[in-house]
C-alpha cells in the first residue's frame, strides 16, 4: 500500500485565494486601476505608480470618467 501525502485541504484553498488575489491586483495596476485596502474601516488606495493614499482617485480625473462611462453602459 502506498500512503498518500497528508494534504490539509483548507491550505490548499487559502493558497488558491492568495494566488488569485495577488494575480488580480497585478492586473489592476497593468490596467490602471488602482487597489483598494480597508484598515480599522479607512479605505487606502493604491496607485499604479505604487503611491498609496487615502484620496479617491474614482472620484475625479481620468478614472471617473472611466467609471462614469462604465455605470451609463450598465444602465442601457
Amino acid at each position: 500500500m502506498t500512503k498518500k501525502p497528508n494534504i490539509d485541504i483548507s491550505d490548499t484553498i487559502q493558497q488558491i485565494g492568495n494566488d488569485a488575489v495577488r494575480e488580480a491586483q497585478k492586473k489592476n495596476l497593468e490596467n490602471n486601476i488602482p487597489n483598494v485596502y480597508s484598515k480599522n474601516g479607512v479605505l487606502y488606495f493604491q496607485l499604479p505608480d505604487g503611491t498609496i493614499t487615502m484620496e479617491n482617485p474614482l472620484e475625479k480625473g481620468e478614472l471617473k470618467k472611466r467609471l462614469d462611462t462604465l455605470i451609463s453602459a450598465s444602465k442601457i
